[in-house]
């Protein structure tokens, strides 16, 4: 499931905007170059962020007390060589760096992992266990497919820069082909143009991808679809349920989902994290800050063993954020044919989601997938109002603003208002029509039977 590109709003010194433009012109003016040049750590931990965590550490944040509780305490990790390697990094004890070596050496398998762990415990490893944990991470290149899912490839990302030093060319060769083939090529023309989204499930993914490969080769993988990345933000926030789910540890937003099944617990912290990424990658981008004023409540904050890594991994909490509430309640995207919608921003809001092909309202707690079939009543939402049924009357949504559903995708209909007479129009990869009117009228409409012919819109 889209980092605002436009400039800050406040005045900035004429220095400041000199150094922008330098900034702007130097990449097209000059040859990319995809050898690292980095130290260690190249992932991640930029002085900026590791300075930032060892703040939290020094100040005894909760963050810093829930992460450092459950790795002091030997508690169990799911990601036990991310985990360790991590508090490493923050506290400088070498225990810690051992754990995740021996993690590393003796039964570590996840390709993104022994990269996190050869790249921040560098200076722990003895040259044997250097060249042990190279060559599986070398073999786990090998072995995965350079066509994989957006993790594999996030995970093939990491371990090409952590052992760029050891195989410059192998790693030079694997992060040209991910940026100019895999992304430039194959990714970012279907985000464009609505062929493709990022699911919630795979943003964080994206955002370790994005982040890798700006802070290694100054190369912002955003600007190959712009537009898909400033409204990455709104959809994010639009697309999760109303009504928050309480487990033991913390509350979770839950993303939406397909299908009549549990929440997955884990999903939804990996949403929060890429959440979090999100903001740690753009801070001044406005839309970001919306973003941040949804994260920074602490009822939220992941304090499990699979969350909390993320979470202190990422969070700033002196990040100032914006309220979402100001948000709009509506994301609409044509392109790919998704439609979110919520009554309000309070957690008992009425919600309507039209993703992957699928309709869903939810509410009291309750998620309701919708047949297209079923011509129920029109659903009033805030300000627009959703209908399932090609013959209504336009009078119920304050500003005017109609989205009929269930229609077929990329099709061309005959509209007729009451008074007006008979138009076309067509529908958007999802099956719907955008609809106006001015809010104080009143008509009838009727959308008719697909005409003979179809058109692209």
């Amino acid at each position: 499931m889209p980092r605002s590109l436009e400039p800050l709003r406040p005045a900035v010194p004429l220095i400041a905007l000199i150094l922008l433009g330098q900034a702007i012109v130097v990449p097209q003016t000059t040859e990319e170059d995809f050898h690292v040049w980095t130290d260690h750590p190249r992932l991640f931990l930029n002085q900026r962020r590791l300075r930032l965590l060892k703040r939290e550490r020094e100040r005894e944040s909760i963050r810093w007390l829930q992460f450092h509780t459950l790795l002091a305490g030997g508690a169990p990790m799911p990601e036990p060589g991310f985990a360790a390697a991590l508090y490493y990094q923050v506290s400088g004890e070498a225990p810690f760096a051992r754990r995740a070596i021996d993690w590393a050496v003796t039964r570590g398998t996840d390709l993104r992992q022994l990269a996190l762990v050869f790249d921040w415990c560098r200076d722990r490893l003895s040259d044997s266990e250097a060249r042990t944990v190279a060559a599986k991470i070398r073999r786990g290149l090998e072995q995965t497919s350079k066509a994989g899912d957006l993790p594999a490839v996030r995970a093939r990302a990491l371990a090409a820069i952590a052992i760029s030093e050891t195989a410059p060319e192998f790693a030079e060769s694997e992060l040209k082909r991910l940026v100019r083939e895999w992304w430039r090529t194959g990714v970012a023309p279907g985000l464009k143009d609505g062929r493709a989204t990022i699911s919630h499930e795979h943003t964080y993914a994206l955002f370790e991808l994005l982040h890798a490969v700006r802070d290694n080769l100054q190369i912002d993988l955003r600007d190959s679809a712009p537009k898909y990345f400033t409204e990455l933000p709104a959809a994010h926030l639009l697309s999760h349920y109303p009504a928050t789910f309480p487990a033991a540890e913390n509350e979770y937003r839950i993303p939406a989902f397909q299908g009549n099944k549990e929440p997955d617990l884990d999903q939804a912290a990996l949403s929060r994290a890429g959440q979090l990424a999100l903001v740690a990658y753009d801070t001044n981008a406005r839309e970001n800050q919306y973003v941040q004023g949804w994260l920074i409540h602490d009822r939220f904050l992941m304090r499990g063993t699979f969350g909390i890594s993320y979470e202190f991994l990422w969070a700033n909490p002196y990040q100032p954020g914006l309220s979402y509430y100001h948000l709009p309640l509506l994301f609409y995207d044509p392109r790919a044919g998704r439609l979110f919608v919520r009554s309000n921003w309070d957690d008992d809001a009425v919600w309507f989601g039209l993703f992957g092909g699928q309709m869903q309202v939810f509410e009291k707690g309750q998620i309701h997938v919708l047949d297209p079939r079923n011509r129920r009543a029109p659903l009033a939402l805030g300000e627009v109002t959703v209908v399932f049924n090609p013959r209504f009357h336009q009078s119920a949504a304050p500003s005017g603003r109609f989205y009929v559903v269930g229609l077929k995708p990329r099709t061309t209909y005959n509209l007729e208002v009451e008074h007006e007479g008979l138009r076309e129009r067509t529908t958007d990869a999802g099956g719907v029509l955008e609809l106006t009117f001015p809010p104080e009228g009143q008509a009838e409409v009727r959308i008719s039977a697909p005409a003979a012919r179809s058109r692209t819109p």
